[in-house]
């Protein structure tokens, strides 16, 4: 399991929803004519985050059993990167992604950035009938383990992991935007945050 801590953040993160209407039979049809090409995997994987299911427990995973071994700061923000995921199977819901937690502490409008850290792998979720909870998390290794078990992991999903993995600017907007919904749902007066020796940036509003 990878474990870096302020240095890390500063390698990584230098510088983690419509409306229809009614259409006609005919006007059904021809939207199916021309009905955009299927999205990338990566793409359509990040957007099941947005579902309300099991991504609370993962959460609350990472704060609470990743986030606890990093420096500590006045809040513990999860980012969670999707790269796939199968809920077929309610007993272990599977969650292949790049799950990133960050340490930050509070000072005026800012969230200074302390410690945190990527921690790819699949997650194991069960669904109980007070909804959902972490079982196993499959991580990838570090150091000459780190390539050989990340592909053992994501299989076939490999590529769109890799896709996520090195895009850093992507991977920076989704962080500001997850940021920006912690701050709003805990009532934080925060509006920017600022990773050690870099500008700070202003959170979405």
């Amino acid at each position: 399991m990878k474990m870096w801590m302020l240095a890390a953040v500063l390698v990584f993160c230098g510088a983690s929803m419509t409306s229809c209407g009614n259409k006609t039979a005919k006007q059904t049809e021809n939207k199916a004519q021309t009905e955009t090409p299927a999205q990338p995997e990566a793409e359509v994987a990040e957007k099941v985050v947005e579902k309300p299911t099991c991504f609370t427990a993962i959460d609350d995973y990472l704060v609470s059993q990743i986030g606890k071994d990093y420096s500590q700061g006045d809040v513990c923000v999860p980012c969670v990167y999707v790269v796939s995921m199968d809920e077929s199977n309610p007993d272990d819901i599977l969650v292949w992604g790049d799950f990133w937690v960050f340490n930050y502490e509070q000072s005026g409008d800012t969230l200074k950035t302390v410690s945190g850290g990527s921690h790819p792998g699949l997650m194991h979720v069960k669904k109980t009938e007070n909804g959902f909870e972490v079982t196993s998390f499959d991580a990838v290794a570090d150091g000459a383990d780190n390539l050989p078990t990340a592909k053992k992991i994501f299989g076939e999903k490999f590529d769109a992991f890799q896709e996520i993995n090195n895009d850093q600017v992507r991977r920076e907007e989704k962080r500001k935007q997850i940021t920006a919904d912690y701050v709003k749902k805990h009532n934080l007066s925060a509006k920017v945050l600022q990773d050690f020796g870099w500008p700070a940036v202003e959170l979405p509003q």
